[in-house]
């Protein structure tokens, strides 16, 4: 059964998530700066809940957490442990809960870190702070009932093969509550289906197969081909991607996300895969709703789908 993911936030849905900046912090005291944080994670943890809800309620089978759920959370100046906030308890307990529900309704929640996490970095400094980001939300995944934190290769910096093999190096030293959520993902200008396929199979990481940033980057490898090689990574149900282009496949840049999916861009051959594909267009809910829509009417009329 094919399941369809949403990601982060809301489009029409009155479901939000705080955030808060480091310029902000700076000028209060650091006992206001706790209170304020606790206050932001209590609510996102709601927020969560709120969205896992509307999740099971309309039959969408996934959701992605948004990596500011705990703002700041490893800011170098404003770092904080979940203990040092006041309502510690409470945000525990909600997000405990959250986890709870995701598994009682069978909803599938990931993390896609921001792009600053780059494990392949020569310089050992952002590796560092890679790694804290990453054990912050594996961290959380872990409250959720999370099983993927995904990420892309990073940059090739002069040498691709170099890259990868730092890239390998840094994973053989994650904790385990990072390495084994940890999946890699083909972007659309560095690293390919073609590049990350044999990588992943020699270390073990899943690949997050993103067909859009395929078209984008394309390797010679056929979609077909390539979603079967990404199965075999995978030793759980595996993860895609899915969009479509703004201005379709002739605009000058066609890596810049549209608000729905062009049901013409759905891979045919994952329709009978169980399957998490996750929804990266602009109009959030209102482009999964209408994706699922699409397919049932086009492709999927006797399928059962997977809430």
């Amino acid at each position: 059964m094919l399941r369809l993911g949403l990601c982060c936030l809301f489009c029409k849905a009155p479901i939000k998530f705080r955030r808060t900046t480091a310029k902000y912090l700076a000028a209060q005291s650091r006992r206001h700066q706790t209170a304020y944080l606790s206050a932001i994670c209590l609510h996102n943890a709601a927020a969560l809940m709120n969205a896992l809800q509307f999740c099971a309620q309309n039959g969408i089978g996934g959701f992605r957490v948004n990596s500011q759920i705990l703002p700041l959370k490893t800011h170098p100046t404003h770092q904080y442990q979940i203990e040092d906030l006041p309502d510690y308890q409470q945000i525990l307990t909600q997000f405990r809960k959250c986890g709870a529900f995701g598994r009682k309704h069978s909803l599938r929640i990931s993390f896609h870190p921001d792009q600053f996490i780059l494990l392949s970095s020569p310089d050992s400094g952002v590796t560092q702070r890679s790694v804290a980001d990453l054990r912050y939300q594996a961290e959380v995944a872990s409250w959720i009932q999370a099983d993927v934190l995904n990420i892309h290769a990073g940059g090739a910096y002069g040498d691709k093969g170099k890259a990868l093999r730092r890239l390998a190096r840094r994973i053989e030293k994650l904790p385990d509550s990072v390495r084994t959520r940890l999946t890699l993902e083909n972007d659309d200008r560095i690293f390919s289906p073609a590049d990350l396929l044999p990588f992943c199979k020699d270390t073990g990481i899943p690949f997050v197969y993103d067909v859009h940033h395929h078209r984008c980057l394309p390797d010679g490898m056929r979609i077909e081909r390539t979603t079967e090689k990404a199965l075999e990574t995978w030793n759980r149900e595996p993860l895609f991607h899915i969009s479509s282009p703004l201005g379709g496949w002739k605009a000058k840049n066609a890596r810049r996300h549209h608000d729905y999916i062009n049901i013409k861009d759905f891979p045919k051959n994952w329709l009978d895969l169980n399957i998490t594909v996750e929804v990266e267009a602009k109009a959030k809910e209102l482009a999964v709703l209408k994706l699922k829509k699409d397919i049932r009417n086009q492709h999927c009329h006797t399928r059962e789908w997977k809430k």
